[in-house]
């Protein structure tokens, strides 16, 4: 068993130690009125979110400043509508994707982090590339293209990626010069399915980064940095170049399969920043049955770097309006150009 995969057994037992622990903090405590789940759900993050420490020194986040701030907010007069907005707001203070409120009517997030910028894909422009004959396996969707270079499109991690599958793929594009893998738009799914993909790009052992477990209830009560290793495929690997293909939509799993190819050799990141996500998520529940996703187990690449807001590329490339009329993908001709040099 691998590391990596020893760690991800590890962190399955650790959520189920976790859910327990913070399920039962809160319907004890806390009324089913306004303020007590304002409080209740105040508590829950001030006491296992994982990015307090971080996110103070990146935007000067200040919890106890957010509480009173929106403490204000709430009487018992409110209506639920009312109450779940107050609530979605303070959650947002934390600028996290992976935090949501979940209610019978809505879901509060936060997306900011891919909506506030341009979306660097264009389905029109990768079907010109695709074509219509392309092949599609495990959820991946593959093709040579006409200069000889191998195109693979990984849009979610949602998939078990099979051993199999992913011998095909790389047994079909074996005679072509370079690969590019494009995860635009990918946001997340499976770690597991991230390390199988990855797997396929080393032919040895290596470090990728760090993951750390909350230990108390303390901003920064956490475990000591613990490996995350990436262990090579017993099927078939790619050996020569390869170009991934990033936007701001990469998140979570996709964000974490993103710095590990960064760790493997002949790699090349093209396009933008990715969305980051790098906190495990995990769920409590308030008084009144909403129940909040919150990051609780955060993640590093091997520098020891936070990536919660994102891996920046080799190199910054943008969709431009004239390739776009021209009916040609920026991103897709820049890697082009990369592996035929």
């Amino acid at each position: 068993m691998s590391r990596f995969l020893h760690i991800s057994l590890f962190s399955f037992l650790c959520i189920v130690i976790f859910s327990v622990t913070v399920s039962c903090v809160d319907e004890d405590e806390f009324d089913d009125t306004p303020n007590g789940n304002f409080e209740a759900l105040w508590k829950i993050m001030d006491e296992h979110y994982c990015f307090f420490d971080y996110k103070g020194e990146e935007y000067g986040l200040d919890w106890d400043e957010v509480r009173l701030r929106y403490s204000k907010q709430v009487d018992a007069s409110m209506t639920s509508l009312q109450l779940f907005e107050v609530l979605g707001n303070m959650l947002g203070e934390l600028r996290d994707g992976h935090v949501n409120l979940y209610a019978s009517f809505d879901q509060a997030r936060y997306w900011s982090w891919k909506e506030d910028y341009p979306t660097n894909f264009s389905d029109t422009l990768q079907r010109r590339y695709l074509g219509t004959d392309y092949m599609i396996s495990s959820g991946l969707e593959y093709r040579k293209l006409d200069d000889n270079i191998g195109y693979i499109y990984c849009g979610s991690f949602s998939n078990s990626f099979g051993s199999g599958n992913l011998d095909e793929i790389m047994l079909a594009l074996s005679t072509c010069n370079g690969l590019i893998l494009d995860v635009r738009g990918n946001s997340g799914g499976m770690l597991t399915s991230a390390e199988k993909l990855a797997a396929r790009f080393t032919d040895e052992e290596i470090l990728v980064g760090y993951m750390q477990h909350k230990t108390g209830t303390g901003h920064s009560d956490f475990s000591s940095l613990e490996e995350q290793k990436l262990k090579p495929s017993s099927g078939m690997r790619w050996h020569k170049q390869v170009v991934v293909l990033t936007n701001r939509e990469v998140f979570s799993a996709a964000n974490e399969f993103v710095k590990y190819m960064k760790c493997c050799p002949n790699v090349a990141v093209v396009g933008d920043s990715t969305g980051g996500g790098a906190g495990m998520p995990f769920s409590s529940e308030l008084p009144n049955g909403w129940s909040v996703r919150f990051s609780a187990c955060p993640m590093y690449d091997r520098e020891k770097n936070c990536t919660e807001f994102g891996i920046e590329p080799d190199y910054e490339v943008q969709l431009t309006d004239e390739d776009f009329a021209k009916g040609e993908d920026t991103l897709i001709e820049y890697a082009r150009m990369l592996i035929n040099q």
